[in-house]
């Protein structure tokens, strides 16, 4: 309650475009990404940077709301790979605030994000709300436009995966040994016997 109070009190003292303030920029890094996908846009509705933020529940995770959308335990289901986002926030003195966040885009039934507590964000006493969110189907899209593999394990630089390429020469290599064993394994006709 008392955090709730604080909370309250300090959004009064902030102006309200200062506290509501969202992301600049995205990073987002994983397995199967060649690179580091970046995520920008206008801080307004319908940009690939709003889309992603409001449906990894970036607002309710650092701010808190009412009622609170966010799960304090892990959500039951398959997390799948976990993708790190570090978002960029401008302060209102030209200050930027780092915010981390992971994702699992591939969560089942439905992807997921979780915030740890307590990042230091603006003047927000004990700073990030966080918690876990349950994502939309947004979530997904947006980094799958930005450059994440459709499915996972799929390689997004359009090259093949490293354990895919030795996997086929092993396997090419024991069929050339099986063959090889095969033919000098094969009976040999016996020489004509000459009459006595």
């Amino acid at each position: 309650m008392k955090r709730m109070l604080a909370v309250a009190l300090v959004a009064l003292a902030v102006p309200a475009t200062a506290a509501a303030k969202g992301p600049s920029k995205a990073e987002v890094s994983g397995p199967d990404l060649g690179k580091t996908l970046v995520i920008t846009g206008a801080e307004s509705p319908g940009t690939p940077l709003m889309n992603f933020a409001e449906s990894t529940g970036f607002f309710p995770q650092v701010f808190g709301q009412t009622p609170d959308p966010t799960l304090r335990n892990r959500p039951s289901g398959t997390l799948g790979s976990r993708y790190k986002v570090v978002y960029r926030v401008p302060g209102p003195d030209g200050s930027t605030f780092t915010i981390r966040q992971d994702v699992y885009p591939y969560a089942t039934p439905s992807a997921v994000s979780y915030m740890k507590p307590g990042q230091r964000i603006f003047q927000v006493p004990g700073g990030t709300h966080g918690g876990w969110f349950v994502g939309d189907i947004r979530l997904k899209g947006t980094l799958v436009h930005a450059g994440l593999p459709a499915a996972p394990g799929a390689s997004s630089g359009g090259s093949t995966p490293w354990w895919l390429v030795g996997l086929g020469v092993g396997c090419g290599l024991a069929l050339v040994g099986a063959v090889l064993f095969l033919l000098r394994r094969r009976p040999r006709p016996l020489p004509a016997s000459e009459p006595v």
